[in-house]
Order: C-alpha cells, then structure tokens, then sequence
C-alpha cells in the first residue's frame, strides 16, 4: 500500500501443501514460484523446496545483536529474506527499533522502490531507505567516478588525507598573509598580535584534540581578547581581564577582524573543504604528500562539479573531524527553555485567575496547560527524524549488495549503527565495484571480532541450470573459493559461445537485441577464454573494460 492505493501483491504462505489447484493457480510473488517448484513433485523437489524455507528461516530468526551476512549466489532470495528479517525484527524487538529505527542502504533507486513496496506489505512502513549515496543529509549522489579515482576514494588511506586537509586550513598569520605578526584594520586603527602568540594559540587549540569547528571557539576569543589588549593599549584605556570578552565580541562585530580571524581557523563545512580541496591542485598535492596518498592529484576536478557517489563516504569522514560550534544552538535552546518558563507563569495566572486549581489526579497544571496551546511543529516519526539526522544511532542496519561497498563506505555504515546490529547481504564473488569487497572477514571483522556470523544461501530457485552452469565455469576461476549454488530449474536453452573479440563482429550477433541471437544460442556451448567482451569484467584479473582505453584488451 501506498497510501490509499494498492501497488503490488504478494502472498505469504505458510503450508505449501495445504493448498488446492485452485489456490495455486491465484498466488502471486515468491509464494507461486515455490509452489511451482514444489507442485506435483516429491522426493529430491520437494527436499529442495524445504532446504530454501530452512535456509531463509535461519535468516529471518537469527538474533538481533552482531553482524549476520547472508553470502548467496544469484536467485538464492537473498533479498527477499534479507526484508522478511527486518519485518520480523521490527515484530519482535518493537520497543528497541520504534525508538531507533531501521536503515536499509541499497545500490540504486530502483531497488529502494521494491524496497517502499514489499516493506509495507509485510507491515512496516517505519524504515529508512537510502543509498550510499545518500547516506549524507542534504546529498544525493548518483553519478560514478572513474575506476582509478573510484578505487583512490574508496581506500582507508582517505581518512589520512582528509585529515590532512583539515589541518592545512589550520594556518598561521606567515601562511595565511605572508607575515609573521597578525595585523587587522580596525577603526581603532591597526591591531598586531604578535607571531609568537599566535604560534602559541594555535598549538594551544590543537592540542585540545577536539573537532575542527569545535575548537575555533577557543581561537577566535583567545585572538579576540588579544586584539582588544592591543586596542587598549594604543587607545590608552586600560581594560580589566573580565572586560575583555566584551570587548572582543564589539571586535568581532567588525568585517576586517572577522576575515582575519577566518583566514586563520574558517568555519568549514564538509562540502566547502572537499570542494575547496577539489578545485585546488596545488593542495591537493601538498595534502597528499602530508598524508602517504601518491597521486593525490588525479582527485583534481572544477569547482562546480556535482558529487559522486565516491564522495560521501569522505564527507561523512570530514563532517566527523570537523564537528560543529553549537553555540548558537545552545542560545537557541537557552531562548526556547526561556519561553516555556514564561508561558508556565502565564498559564499559572490563567489559573489563578479563574479559580481552578491544580489537581494532579485530574491531570491540571499549569505545565500542562502551556503545553497544550505550544506548537510544537508537525509530529515527526522516527523515520522522518532519522532520515536528517547525520549522527542517528540506528537500532539495526540492513545492507543489500554489501559486496560494492569500500572500506570508506563501511565506515560510513558504521557510524549509523553503533551497536554493530547489522544484517550484510551480497556476493563476494559478483562484486563489481573497483574498490568493493572481496572478503567478508576482512571487511567486517575489524568492527565487530566476535560478533560476525555469515549464513550460506546454497538454492538457487531462479537462474536456469543452463545459465548457471556457465556461471559455475566462471565462479570457479574468478572466485575458487566460493560455492557454487544449486540451481533447481531446469528449463532453458544455454548461452552462446562466441570466440569474436568484439560483439558486433561476432557472426551470431543480433544487431536488434543487442545480444547473440537465441537461434546461435540454442546450439552454442559455454564461453571459455578468450572471454567475450559482453561480459562486464575479466574474471581472472577482475578489470573492468570501462577501466581500460578504447581498442585495447580488457581480458587476461
């Protein structure tokens, strides 16, 4: 359901078996097609039929705590288990994940509308759902960045680099102006705040080991008080130390000195660092070299280029190390706290007024009253309040084709669920992404030691076993370690075999579909190298051939 509007059917059936001709014939979605796997079959179907429902049970049940990957091959219903789980997890731990919520990070759009869809039909309609890229608030990222620049992005070594860079905005007056001393026009005249001071307020703030914008605060009023020092002394009025903060804050209220001050220390956000750090190559270069990233360079890009995918994950990073100045949320809370108190007073009057008094059993009180006739803005569920909140603490997370997610997209997950509540659903041996994940152990393990179980979908209830015996040939040289599932149908004619090392010369291509025609692919064996080039990636050296120039090899 979509509102009032019905969009999609799905049965959910309990005992296959206990159903008419008749009722078969009226399922839809997953329910019909193990009903057809299982109608009018015994013995090794009907086995196969009971290892998928054992197999996605032990998925949907397993417990709440640790990370639990489902590791299955094309067709095993990963997916499907994968939200049956969140529904049954959102029953069972009500109290738990009404207050937190569940996240659900898919690889595309399209799959979080077949999430919106069946998600309601199980019940739950509370979750959140977004992709990598729209993990950050206020970013919603599509486009890709090229294999090398992808691969550079998605490595941990970023971490190193965007720290650099929030150190490199960290300047002293010689970087900042090309002098020792830091000078400001005022209408006092010019104020100077010696060098050394300056080395010593800057060492000073970053030994505070707090975040970037955090730590301004103190360098902006240490400064400030420094400059309403020197004021003082060139205008011949001596100023008490308690005074000083008063006069600053006037200083502050003056262009010059605000510039000054933000050359030193800048109030950053994610975006301005990246993008600032982006359209500079010189920088990039001196970042790059601070932190061991060779080539930091080819990050290079113009000032007005849109954000990729690769890219949240770093402004996630660059939001953690920069933190923000709340003050001015602390002031706005101070005005708001001050405000109740006075509509409580207020309605106390209104009370005392007309001669009622409080009654706690009845529920009357002047609190009460007041918070009655306060708007307090639209009611927000959890979803909404998550969905915009960066620092959210999820209650489970629930990640779908796990295998193309980068160390630095881990991370990003991470911060979302400190719990470690996770359900990690893919394929190693499908990845296909330059910097995405080839073992489960190594990419999960370094945040949750003991707490990582992988589950095993070996049923595949979808692909022909035509299809998947080619499959297999690949899967054993691209990934020899993994298993490779059963398939259970099998209808279907087997895929071409082309030895032409390019499509459009093979003689079987069908220039209408795009693809060998199904004629050449009914007497056609399996691929074997050379392998041709329709497929997406070499299996053997994985790269891909959009990484690789025009007219060139992409296979081993």
């Amino acid at each position: 359901m979509r509102g009032r509007r019905v969009v999609g059917l799905d049965d959910e059936v309990f005992d296959v078996d206990g159903l008419t001709e008749g009722d078969r014939r009226q399922l839809v979605g997953e329910a019909a097609l193990l009903a057809s796997l299982q109608r009018g079959r015994t013995g090794r179907m009907a086995d196969i039929v009971s290892t998928i429902q054992a197999e996605q049970d032990r998925v949907i049940r397993a417990r709440l705590a640790g990370i639990l990957v489902v590791q299955g091959g094309p067709g095993t219903g990963k997916t499907v288990a994968a939200l049956h789980r969140a529904a049954y997890l959102l029953y069972t731990h009500r109290r738990v994940l009404e207050r937190r919520g569940v996240l659900v990070v898919g690889p595309n759009p399209a799959f979080l509308r077949y999430v919106g869809n069946v998600l309601p039909s199980l019940g739950e309609t509370d979750v959140v759902m977004r992709t990598v890229g729209e993990l950050f608030p206020g970013v919603e990222a599509a486009a890709r960045d090229p294999h090398a620049v992808a691969t550079a992005k998605g490595s941990t070594r970023m971490v190193d680099l965007v720290g650099a860079a929030v150190r490199d905005r960290q300047r002293s007056p010689l970087r900042a102006f090309g002098e020792a001393d830091l000078r400001v026009e005022t209408d006092a005249g010019t104020l100077v705040v010696p060098g050394d001071v300056c080395r010593h307020v800057l060492e000073t703030t970053r030994n505070l080991r707090l975040p970037h914008n955090t730590a301004r605060k103190y360098l902006v009023n240490t400064l400030l008080s420094e400059l309403a020092r020197d004021e003082s002394r060139r205008l011949g009025r001596p100023v008490a130390d308690e005074d000083l903060p008063h006069v600053g804050a006037r200083l502050w209220q003056e262009e010059p000195v605000q510039h000054a001050l933000d050359a030193l220390w800048p109030d950053l956000t994610p975006e301005r660092l990246l993008r600032d750090l982006y359209a500079d190559g010189e920088a990039l270069r001196r970042v790059g070299a601070e932190a061991g990233v060779a080539n930091a360079e080819r990050l290079a890009r113009p000032a007005g280029a849109p954000w990729t995918v690769e890219d949240v994950p770093l402004l996630d990073e660059a939001a953690d190390l920069l933190g923000r100045d709340d003050s001015h949320l602390r002031a706005h809370q101070r005005r708001r706290d001050a405000e109740r108190e006075a509509e409580v007073r207020y309605a106390q009057g209104v009370l005392d007024l007309t001669g009622l008094t409080e009654d706690p059993r009845e529920g009357l009180d002047a609190r009460l009253l007041a918070d009655r006739h306060r708007d307090t803005g639209p009611d927000l569920s959890t979803a909404d309040r998550a969905g915009t909140d960066r620092e959210w603490a999820y209650g489970h997370v629930i990640v779908d084709e796990a295998q193309e997610l980068s160390p630095m997209a881990w991370r990003t997950v991470m911060r979302r669920v400190p719990t470690r509540s996770l359900t990690v659903v893919g394929d190693v041996a499908q990845t296909g992404s330059a910097a995405g994940t080839g073992s489960w152990e190594a990419a999960l393990k370094p945040y949750a030691p003991d707490r990582l179980h992988v589950e095993h979908l070996r049923v595949n209830y979808r692909t022909p076993a035509p299809i998947m015996a080619v499959a297999a040939d690949v899967l054993r040289v691209a990934a020899p370690g993994q298993e490779v599932p059963e398939s259970v149908r099998a209808d279907g004619d087997a895929p071409v075999r082309c030895g032409s090392r390019t499509p459009r010369t093979c003689p079987r291509w069908s220039p209408r579909s795009g693809r060998p025609s199904a004629r050449a692919a009914s007497r056609s064996s399996p691929p074997t190298p050379p392998w041709p080039r329709w497929l997406a990636r070499c299996p053997v050296c994985r790269r891909t051939r959009r990484a690789t120039p025009p007219g060139t090899p992409w296979w081993c």
